[in-house]
């Protein structure tokens, strides 16, 4: 029998120290390499390079790419390390050549790493010692074991020294050469190649020649193994060599900031983002608010703001939060207007419009009150300062007047509009709807350019998907991507029903009224021309000029534009129309042309409308007339303001059954506006005709409304202001009457005062407290109202 072999414990000690060596070997490269801080990226959504800022080190070093250009591979395998892709991370025949140089030469002339050498030391930053060159040829065969090549040639080009505080072969081709590094030429691809090994070569007005030399040398060994011909490298000879490092592109500032700030929200790890902005349009906006701004800035206003969304993919195409110029800090042009909350001006009331048809309140055509309106100290004025008496709630919205608009919020009621506001998801009314009250639609709260922009591409998108998707589609919630990397937020095949905040009839009406608005300058001739676009826009200017509004919309796009001071500072002219208004059609001039909306007809109902009235027709409509509507429209109110008056034979006196026989009464319909509603329309519209007079001995009852009172209104509180003597002045009282030529007598407290004839104003100085006005007509008709004169000037809401 045989010995059985006995295992000596010298072995386990054998074992065990090479089992040890072993993991020493295979852990000894972190799981991440290089840790060094990286610039933050922001590319188009072509990948063009749109902004990038400094590491926090210091060094432009950007993110890692996914792939390196073939040019750079080749010009760097040529230049270090040309069996890079036959060794396994140490080159012999390398390193016995650079041992025998170095003999030779009796100092370090060559060293032998290869590029996986390299890519050890760029990692550890150890002194060049022949202990260190042991330890990273030992690194180098693990890190071959871990990466591929390419992945090693990766590593490389990422954290390669290029000179200054240069990092990384694409931070090198855009400070260098001001292009991606993709694009570079072979001439400047061998520059970049031989700058690794002596960075310090590139410094301007210094070392050219030698910089020359290594990279006319390159493109020879180029040609000599056959990765380019020679008649290619003689030509790259003649490429000029960088002179100095250019500064990155900055063509997205604030949305490079937007990212640092949203990064950790987004989910994002690294500090490379592709947006979804178009490269060529971003451009093209930067350029045209730099005009703009430059013509702005004579009259001190000096921000700027635009951002272009696609409708059709809810994506952002342009984001310019702001004019760049950074080196003039008094412009505050580092502030993102896109973000920041400001007053929004009027830009607010198409909503209201849209809420109010949506919830059957009006119809598009109903007259509005346009006349002098004091609610609770709130004296709302329009922009021109004058009154129409009655408007179109669509020609209201076109024309921008302030008092209807406030007029119909007051029907509509403010906290129900704060409800759909908070509805459509703006951030910033952070109040309760008792601060903003019946401001809310002029400016009172704040919204940002984000929000705003955001709201009016939900009830396009709405819109414009309603016929392709059977009325499932809403997307009032729907918050844009910035980012190709976001994740989509709306599947349309898939959208289920959900209630709308806006119907989709009424966001159909509410653009055709937007549509109307007079465009600025030779914009206003837009229909003269067949190739015209059609856009449905706004515009807003807050209290005290400190903003200018202009958002504009097509089937595709939405454009919106703010004008002002980052500061707040207001400034005279500085109005929607006339700042914001000329650069939205102008950046409309840069996107493709359009169709209209399309009509939502399954929502849209056929009633028979008051022409005269816009309301609902009634049985003394004499005209009528047959209009598409929003379906709530069905249940807004009967026309108000035709009425049936009785006359005389001959139809030109009003006639009562105490003085006229019914049977020999005319009866007739007749279009009466309230007295105060009529005193200004009439003047705009020469067709009105006012009621007949009542025939002479014919009874009144008292109750003909033939009175009102323009100026106060029931139960107002006025001041009236001091003279420069001391003493108090007067304050102006205006009433109307339906009659010409009628005598008024004027009573305060009970005590005559005066007789007016047809113009029917008057100027008194009452003491302060309470005092009741008492106004009777020659016919004993009677209007009794209160007021209050105050003693201090109470400062009433300043809102526009």
């Amino acid at each position: 029998m045989g010995k059985k072999f006995k295992y000596e414990p010298v072995f386990w000690i054998s074992d065990l120290i090479c089992l040890i060596l072993f993991l020493i070997f295979w852990f000894i490269l972190p799981s991440r390499l290089f840790i060094a801080p990286t610039s933050f990226v922001v590319e188009a959504s072509n990948g063009e390079l749109l902004s990038a800022a400094i590491a926090k080190d210091g060094q432009w070093r950007f993110p890692a790419a996914d792939s390196i250009p073939e040019k750079f591979s080749k010009c760097i395998i040529a230049f270090e390390d040309k069996r890079f892709y036959s060794h396994p991370g140490v080159d012999p025949v390398a390193m016995t050549r650079a041992t025998i140089q170095n003999f030779k030469a009796k100092s370090v002339v060559s060293g032998g790493s290869t590029i996986s050498m390299q890519v050890i030391r760029l990692y550890r930053k150890e002194d060049r010692t022949f202990w260190q060159k042991l330890i990273e040829m030992l690194l180098a065969l693990r890190l071959e074991i871990r990466y591929s090549k390419n992945e090693i040639l990766g590593l490389y080009a990422q954290n390669a020294p290029f000179g200054s505080n240069v990092v990384g072969l694409d931070a090198a081709a855009w400070r260098y050469f001001g292009r991606n590094a993709s694009s570079l030429s072979w001439g400047e691809m061998a520059t970049l190649a031989v700058l690794p090994n002596s960075p310090a070569l590139v410094h301007p007005g210094k070392n050219s020649s030698r910089l020359i030399k290594k990279r006319n040398d390159l493109l020879d060994k180029l040609a000599k193994l056959k990765f380019i011909d020679q008649q290619t490298a003689n030509l790259s000879k003649f490429e000029p060599i960088p002179a100095k490092p250019q500064p990155l592109p900055q063509n997205a500032p604030h949305l490079l900031n937007r990212f640092k700030q949203e990064k950790s929200a987004l989910g994002i790890s690294g500090t490379r983002i592709k947006s979804t902005l178009d490269y060529e349009l971003q451009l093209k906006i930067n350029n045209l608010l730099k005009r703009y701004n430059n013509r702005y800035r004579s009259n001190d206003i000096n921000n700027i703001a635009a951002l272009v969304l696609d409708v059709n993919n809810g994506s952002v195409l342009s984001y310019a939060g702001n004019i760049y110029q950074p080196d003039n800090t008094e412009l505050e042009s580092h502030v993102d207007m896109i973000k920041a909350p400001r007053s929004p001006g009027s830009t607010l009331k198409p909503l209201l419009y849209a809420s109010m048809l949506t919830d059957g309140f009006i119809l598009p055509h109903t007259l509005i009150p346009d006349i002098p309106t004091q609610i609770g100290g709130y004296s709302p004025q329009n922009f021109d300062l004058g009154y129409d008496g009655a408007i179109p709630a669509d020609r209201a919205l076109s024309r921008s007047l302030n008092i209807p608009a406030v007029r119909m919020l007051q029907t509509y009621r403010y906290q129900r509009f704060y409800d759909k506001l908070k509805q459509l998801h703006f951030t910033t009314l952070t109040k309760p709807s008792d601060y903003y009250g019946l401001s809310l639609i002029l400016g009172g709260s704040e919204v940002t350019m984000w929000d705003l922009a955001r709201t009016y591409l939900g009830m396009a998108r709405t819109l414009n998907h309603f016929n392709d998707y059977a009325g499932r589609y809403n997307s009032h919630d729907y918050d844009p991507p910035l980012y190709v990397s976001e994740k989509k937020k709306q599947d349309f095949e898939h959208e289920t029903e959900v209630n709308s905040v806006f119907d989709h009839a009424s966001i159909w009406s509410t653009f055709n009224a937007m549509e109307e608005l007079m465009r600025p300058g030779d914009e206003g001739l837009w229909e003269q021309f067949s190739s015209s676009r059609r856009v449905a826009w706004k515009t807003g200017t807050s209290f005290g000029f400190r903003d200018g509004w202009a958002i504009g919309l097509t089937p595709k796009y939405v454009v919106c534009v703010w004008v002002g001071n980052a500061d707040g500072e207001g400034r005279p002219g500085l109005t929607g129309i006339d700042t914001a208004a000329p650069v939205l059609f102008d950046i409309f001039r840069q996107l493709p042309n359009d169709k209209w909306f399309q009509a939502p007809k399954t929502k849209l109902k056929k009633i028979r409308i008051c022409k005269q009235s816009g309301y609902k027709a009634g049985e003394n409509c004499p005209d009528q007339v047959e209009e598409f509507v929003p379906a709530a429209g069905q249940k807004t109110n009967i026309c108000p303001y035709h009425k049936l008056i009785h006359l005389d034979a001959s139809g030109k006196w009003q006639v009562t059954d105490d003085c006229e026989s019914t049977v020999s009464m005319l009866h007739k319909s007749w279009f009466v506006l309230p007295p105060s509603m009529e005193y200004y329309y009439r003047i705009k519209n020469s067709d009105y005709k006012p009621l007949p007079p009542f025939k002479p001995g014919c009874g009144l009852n008292g109750n003909n409304y033939v009175m009102d009172m323009i100026y106060p209104k029931n139960n107002t509180a006025v001041y009236i202001p001091l003279e420069l003597d001391g003493t108090r002045g007067k304050v102006v009282l205006n009433a109307t009457h339906r009659e010409q030529n009628i005598k008024i007598y004027w009573h305060i407290d009970g005590e005559y005062i005066a007789t007016t004839k047809n113009f029917h104003q008057l100027a008194v100085s009452p003491v302060a407290g309470q005092h009741t006005l008492t106004l009777v007509d020659e016919h004993g008709e009677r209007l009794s109202l209160s007021f209050k004169v105050l003693e201090k000037e109470v400062s009433a809401p300043q809102h526009p």
